[in-house]
């Protein structure tokens, strides 16, 4: 099973603030966060392209992952470390994707149900984002809430599942202690009047929830 670059996967938005998505992700990054996924899909090709540069260089600047939104040619000219598809895509996408990026590029899949996560795994995914685990803002439009039940009943699909929807400090920790690889954050983080100490506090959080299980381990 691939490891993932960081447990934090934070997600943009250019809408959830006022301040330039740049500053932003250079808040995050500079909180601790290493992992970006760039998202913003309504915009124009050529001002998505534009702003993706942006925020490519702050990521790229503090040796980052850079996760492209469902765009393989974008992703692919902007250097992307791997790009992020939508639910249902299935192998021979996943393949495409591959195939553009390079064989180390890491392909993630949206899955809202633990058997669309299977689904994910056998059509070569390198891991899945599960949401909603929590009600949120975001994501009104995929049904109720996973839970952590819901969570724990994915991670039997055989690659690492990042928990989605919902998320802070105060529940990231139950995820890792379910046994999550990861969360991913929106949110929480573009909303933030301060990225960074929100950033802070995620992981911190996180590894709390991490040490306690090392403890508990046998």
């Amino acid at each position: 099973m691939r490891a993932l670059p960081s447990p934090l996967l934070a997600v943009t938005d250019r809408h959830g603030h006022p301040r330039p998505l740049v500053e932003t992700v250079q808040a995050i990054l500079d909180g601790g966060g290493r992992w970006i996924w760039f998202r913003d899909r309504d915009l124009e090709p050529e001002a998505r392209k534009r702003l993706g540069e942006a925020v490519a260089g702050r990521v790229r600047a503090m040796k980052g992952v850079l996760t492209v939104g469902g765009d393989v040619a974008l992703a692919r000219a902007l250097g992307a470390d791997g790009v992020h598809l939508g639910g249902g895509s299935g192998s021979e996408a996943i393949g495409a994707a591959r195939s553009a990026l390079g064989e180390a590029a890491l392909i993630g899949v949206s899955a809202h149900t633990p058997r669309e996560a299977v689904t994910a795994a056998q059509a070569g995914a390198d891991y899945v984002t599960l949401s909603p685990i929590y009600a949120t803002a975001s994501k009104p439009g995929y049904g109720p809430a996973l839970g952590l039940t819901g969570l724990a009943d994915s991670l039997g699909a055989g690659l690492p599942v990042v928990a989605l929807g919902g998320l802070g400090p105060g529940t990231v920790g139950s995820c890792r202690a379910v046994g999550a690889a990861g969360f991913a954050v929106m949110g929480g983080l573009m909303r933030a009047a301060d990225p960074a100490a929100a950033t802070r506090a995620l992981l911190k959080a996180w590894s709390a929830a991490e040490t306690s299980a090392a403890r508990a381990s046998p």
